[in-house]
């Protein structure tokens, strides 16, 4: 079962992923994150970015990760609504969909800026993964 959430923290907000693989909870984080901009179910998956991380940490390849889309959404002017996350050996290759940012349709709410260090990523007692961060808004 895959979920996401966000959450306030203090003026920050916190997305949190959980899945059954660790691309699956790294997936519903970047939904949450989407969730925090624009409603998913707005958005289509017309056009496709991919991208590329590296770091062998877990807690801040999710940093990189969340990063890397609050970066493609700012200077692509797009929202996501689709991710297909690969992870292996400290790498994260995905594929992301969207489309440009029309705040008509979308109903932008906020502006997410940036993850923060405050990451965490743990396999739980229940074979599930978590993924979790504090953002910037």
């Amino acid at each position: 079962m895959r979920e996401r959430q966000h959450f306030a923290h203090g003026a920050d907000i916190s997305v949190r992923g959980r899945g059954e693989t660790l691309a699956e909870a790294f997936e519903e984080a970047a939904l949450a994150l989407t969730c925090i901009v624009a409603d998913p179910g707005r958005v289509r998956p017309l056009d496709m970015v991919h991208v590329y991380c590296k770091v062998a940490d877990k807690d801040l390849l999710l940093v990189e990760w969340l990063n890397t889309i609050v970066y493609q959404m700012t200077t692509k002017r797009m929202v996501f609504s689709r991710f297909d996350v690969k992870i292996g050996d400290g790498e994260l290759v995905a594929r992301i969909y969207g489309e440009p940012l029309d705040p008509l349709r979308h109903e932008a709410s906020h502006k997410v800026r940036g993850a923060t260090e405050e990451a965490t990523v743990a396999h739980e007692s229940d074979g599930r993964w978590t993924a979790q961060c504090v953002l910037v808004a």
